[in-house]
């Protein structure tokens, strides 16, 4: 006979998992025992949320949903963000807590209330462990976190049930659907025939792509249709950014939207592949239209579109990949743009970004990125710098750079890197942060101390908060809230156990990198950029 934790574990295992980040409490020891059984490996982290961004990190390395761990109460409600922002960003986790049995509640208050009622709005699903259904629970969590959109599935765990002794039910585990494609029909060769006559086509790729492993599919059939590809943040690299196809991820600079707004407007076909529109600000709500002479708008997505962001002129609902190989199949095109607008667009975006300054942050970003090795993993937190690296930092390969891109919330970047790192120890793994982000979750450099692994981590220190203080500027409003005082970072990682390194000038930047990324530990760069230091940029 085995105990409800250790089904949870060994289903959990079986579907991938093998890490869990979290804060121990009374009402979650079994079930942490249950996972360590199974050979799930239990990480203890300083705060609830930035552990939910490690185990976010250890989904984007191996592929298999992240779990997080709670205790009741406070532990419950100080993951919160995380939950919301894996909803929003489409990442599948499972998130487990404890919680006080049924009965007990009746007559106990400390630290009870109702936990599903607090995350069933903010997830895809809120349950109850159930006594003679646990492995059917935890197999029907796990496909609802993977299937289309994923996302955050949170299951309660009533204390007695966890060290409960009990039987799996031997229910049969849930398969997979088969991939769809579009039917045969009208829509379907009006779309193929569009897609082979067009003279200007220009393909928009988002995360649905990396959700479904189309990303080879995706790339073969730009190549072969001579069709370049913009990107969302999150799907960067599906094309490599040094392809001449390769026009970037876009989405929140307007200076980008701008410079790109021309090329959508000329463009007569526009093939939105995967896309999801959350990531992206305001401008490109309804950025093509639909019904306009001369141009067609094809969708191919996983799910339906409820968000009215954009149309399309015909859309399909279907696996990607098998939706673009029916689209695309047999379909060559000899020559597209034939006046060169897509080297000259390349240009046009790297002339708006430049990166030859001598220091600033366009530099400390370049500079990165010429040591920084092509097959790396990158994670970005959010604030004003976020938005000139997703321009400025090429990808060579998909799930190569994150961040927070629905909900958009501080302090993701390093324990998502640290969580990435942790389940692919082998791939290089760098982190850009704001002093100001840095500062949310400083207890978690004792995380990065404690599993001695040479992460990068990256500040840009101007001591404001740039991103809103840019919009108090243009608001023509006094600073707010915005501005704070100095902290010595680097002397910071060297008492919590890591490198700590001040680069003033870019020589200075690589070096550290470089000696980063044979360290056995943590290294940690601050590089001052001075106040305003974003102005003009994006």
């Amino acid at each position: 006979m085995t105990t409800a934790a250790e089904i949870i574990g060994q289903r959990l295992y079986d579907a991938g998992c093998r890490h869990a980040f979290g804060i121990p409490g009374g009402e979650v020891l079994y079930l942490m025992d249950g996972l360590e059984k199974a050979g799930i490996q239990f990480h203890l982290v300083r705060h609830e949320n930035p552990g939910g961004f490690m185990a976010e990190g250890t989904y984007h390395a191996d592929g298999a949903p992240g779990i997080l761990v709670a205790t009741i109460g406070p532990g419950v409600v100080n993951a919160i963000n995380v939950v919301a922002n894996a909803w929003q960003d489409q990442v599948p986790m499972i998130f487990l807590t404890g919680c006080v049995d049924a009965s007990e509640a009746e007559k106990y208050t400390h630290q009870v209330f109702d936990h599903t009622k607090v995350i069933e709005p903010i997830s895809k699903a809120s349950m109850v462990l159930a006594d003679g259904a646990v492995d059917v629970i935890i197999d029907k969590a796990v496909t609802i976190a993977m299937s289309d959109a994923p996302g955050p599935v949170h299951i309660d765990v009533p204390i007695g049930l966890a060290g409960a002794e009990t039987k799996p039910t031997g229910f049969p585990r849930h398969n997979p659907p088969a991939k769809t494609a579009p039917a045969p029909g009208p829509d379907l060769d009006a779309a193929r025939a569009a897609i082979a006559n067009a003279k200007r086509p220009l393909m928009i790729a988002g995360v649905d792509v990396l959700h479904h492993d189309a990303a080879a599919i995706v790339e073969d059939a730009a190549r072969r249709l001579s069709m370049p590809v913009i990107t969302t943040y999150k799907a960067k690299g599906i094309i490599p950014e040094d392809d001449p196809l390769a026009l970037g991820g876009h989405g929140l600079s307007p200076k980008s939207y701008k410079t790109l707004k021309p090329m959508i407007d000329a463009a007569d076909l526009i093939l939105l592949v995967g896309y999801d529109p959350i990531e992206m600000r305001i401008d490109w709500r309804n950025a093509w239209g639909t019904g306009v002479d001369g141009k067609m708008v094809i969708e191919v997505t996983g799910h339906a579109n409820r968000h009215f962001v954009h149309q399309s002129d015909i859309s399909f609902i279907c696996d990607v990949g098998a939706g673009m190989v029916a689209l695309t199949d047999g379909i060559a095109a000899d020559a597209t743009w034939p006046d060169g607008d897509v080297s000259t667009m390349k240009d046009a975006l790297r002339a708006n970004f430049p990166r030859d300054e001598e220091w600033g942050p366009a530099a400390v970003i370049d500079a990165a990125r010429n040591v920084f090795p092509r097959d790396g993993f990158a994670a970005v937190d959010t604030g004003a710098h976020r938005i000139l690296l997703s321009q400025q930092w090429e990808c060579y390969a998909p799930r190569t750079l994150t961040q927070s891109t629905g909900l958009c919330t501080m302090g993701c970047a390093m324990p998502m890197a640290l969580g990435h790192k942790i389940a692919n120890p082998d791939q290089p793994v760098i982190a850009f942060t704001g002093d100001g982000g840095l500062e949310m979750i400083m207890g978690e450099l004792a995380t990065l101390r404690d599993h001695q692994l040479p992460v990068i981590v990256i500040v840009f220190v101007d001591q404001s908060l740039s991103l809103i203080e840019l919009k108090q500027r243009a608001n023509a409003q006094e600073n707010l809230g915005v501005d704070f005082g100095g902290t010595d970072f680097a002397a910071v990682a060297n008492v919590m156990g890591g490198v700590g390194v001040t680069a003033t000038n870019r020589g200075d930047l690589e070096d550290a990198i470089k000696a980063g990324l044979e360290a056995d530990t943590f290294t940690l760069i601050a590089c001052p950029i001075g106040r305003k230091a974003y102005d003009g940029r994006f």
